[in-house]
Parts: C-alpha cells; sequence; structure tokens
C-alpha cells in the first residue's frame, strides 16, 4: 500500500488536506543495533513526506506527522533511540506507538510484534514512557477494550503524558467475545468513561472495521454502505463524544488496515452523517481542528 495506491483513496471523493503516518512495522534498517532498527521506518516516511510534498500525487500532504516504534521496555535507555527518530523524521517525528494488543484466544489478532501480556503495567516500560514525556514526544495506545484498565492506570502514573488511544478503546466481537455486544458494549462504556477522566488522554473515533471487531464485514459479497457503517459505530462513537469532549475526539482513517472492510469514501461519508447536526465548530475539532494540536501538523 504504496503512496500511488493511498492517492488513490485519498482522492476518491473527500477534501483530505494532510494525513499522519502510524507506526506499521515498514522498512526496518536490516543491520546495527536491534533497538535502533525501527529508526529505518522513520527516515522511509520521512522520503514519502518528501515526495508527496512535490504534489505528484495530489494535493494532500501525506505524513505531515509520524509516529513510529521504539521498545519502550528499554527503559530510560530508549532516549537514544527517540533521539534518533527525532533526527531521521527531519521535523516530522511526533512519538511512539509500541501496540500493546493481547488476548488469549488465536482468533483474536495480537501484536505484530509480539508484546508480552500486561505490558503496559511493566516499570521498565513506564519509565521508557517517560522518555516520551521529557522530549514532548506523544504516546500512542493501542490495547483491546479488555485491557482499558491497564491503559488507564499508565495515563494516572504519567499524568503530563499525551496519550492517544487508537481505535475507539479496542471494542472487541470476535472468536470468544461473539454474541456479547451488549455486555460487551456496558463494559466498554465503564471503561472509557474511566479512561475519559484523565485529561491527558485523546481518543481516535474509528478503527472498528476489523476482523476483531465482528461486525463480519469482511464475509459479505459487498462491501457496507456509509449508512451501515454509521449505524454499527454510532454507539460508541457517541458515547465518546459525550464523555471526552469534542476537543479530545478525532475521526481516524484506519486504512490500508479497514480496507479489508470497506472503502476510504464509505468510511469518511460514514463520519460525515454523524456530525451531519454538529456545528461547524465542532464538525472542525472532529476532523481537523484536534489532530492538527495533537500532531502538530500546521495543514
Amino acid at each position: 500500500y504504496g503512496l500511488e495506491e493511498y492517492a488513490e483513496d485519498l482522492n476518491s471523493g473527500h477534501n483530505i488536506v494532510s494525513t499522519v503516518f502510524i507506526q506499521c512495522g515498514a522498512e526496518y534498517r536490516e543491520g546495527g543495533p536491534k533497538e535502533m532498527r525501527p529508526v529505518g521506518e522513520t527516515e522511509f516516511i520521512a522520503g514519502v513526506a518528501a515526495e508527496s510534498a512535490s504534489g505528484r500525487h495530489g494535493p494532500t500532504r501525506v505524513a505531515s506527522a509520524i509516529i513510529g516504534f521504539a521498545d519502550l521496555r528499554l527503559g530510560a535507555a530508549i532516549g537514544d533511540v527517540l533521539d534518533a527518530h527525532v533526527d531521521a523524521g527531519t521535523g516530522l517525528f511526533r512519538g511512539v506507538r509500541c501496540g500493546a494488543t493481547y488476548d488469549d484466544s488465536d482468533i483474536i489478532g495480537n501484536s505484530s510484534w509480539g508484546a508480552p501480556e500486561h505490558l503496559l503495567l511493566d516499570p521498565g516500560y513506564r519509565d521508557g514512557a517517560k522518555e516520551l514525556d521529557r522530549r514532548g514526544l506523544i504516546f500512542e495506545g493501542w490495547c483491546y477494550h479488555t485491557q482499558m484498565a491497564e491503559m488507564i492506570g499508565l495515563a494516572r502514573a504519567l499524568p503530563d503524558l499525551s496519550i492517544v488511544v487508537d481505535h475507539a478503546g479496542g471494542p472487541l466481537g470476535d472468536g470468544p467475545y461473539a454474541g456479547r455486544r451488549a455486555e460487551i458494549l456496558e463494559d466498554w462504556k465503564a471503561s472509557m468513561a474511566e479512561l475519559a477522566a484523565c485529561e491527558n488522554v485523546v481518543v481516535k473515533l474509528g478503527g472498528l472495521n476489523m476482523k476483531a471487531n465482528g461486525f463480519a464485514w469482511e464475509k459479505r459479497p459487498d462491501p457496507p454502505t456509509g449508512e451501515e457503517l454509521l449505524e454499527a459505530a454510532r454507539p460508541y462513537f457517541e458515547f465518546l463524544i459525550e464523555r471526552f469532549g469534542i476537543e479530545r475526539c478525532m475521526f481516524e482513517s484506519n486504512f490500508p488496515v479497514d480496507k479489508q472492510s470497506c472503502g476510504y469514501n464509505e468510511l469518511w461519508n460514514s463520519y460525515k452523517r454523524l456530525a451531519t447536526n454538529y456545528s461547524a465548530g465542532d464538525k472542525a475539532a472532529l476532523f481537523h481542528d484536534t489532530a492538527t494540536r495533537v500532531y502538530r501538523v500546521e495543514a
């Protein structure tokens, strides 16, 4: 899913002015110290951003901010890795996503880098997160709803750390969680309401169209419409907006991962439908202003 393919989605009908790159494990360095290898991804994406800035692929500024990877279990020693990311990012590096997704079920996918259970409780990991805070960098948090107590604990332990929680807090609906949507929704609401009390946390509205979420879009012969996507996501998004407030919520595409289930155009149509009756200021926050503030994007 390179820049040319991405441009096809970006130019499919919506006014996408800029994007933020979120860690995906691409183009790591082949040699050198293991902890430094993820810096290769930041180097690569900084090059993609420069190519996008040429305008050859359309008006969107792709990768106007970069979230990379660093193994925060290194504790205070991760500082050298973070500084290398900052240097490689040519002014675009904004922080780290170190996905903590873990579930005992073989059906539910776990972190691509093999994160252990209870990672967010690891004292060494939290020491690494402190190095993000010292540099004014973001902690991009990706875990399942079953792990939200650990995310809350991290947010409370480091109240000055800027935390972005991905994918609406990861409510599961596949495997052992299938057929329990109403029950899980209530559990998720309780956790997310508690998380909302942590003022250093903002949340992304999106990322609910993966197999693990259990809507089974990927099994259909035809992709869902914007209306169908909205009705599936509405209970989650409206609750998050109510509890976190507009200024701490932002829509996300989660592409290309959501491409397994839906189209880019239809996804953003669903968000526009949700915000139909919102004020111009609230729409601006959800679609643009929260993201540009949090990720320090100039567009």
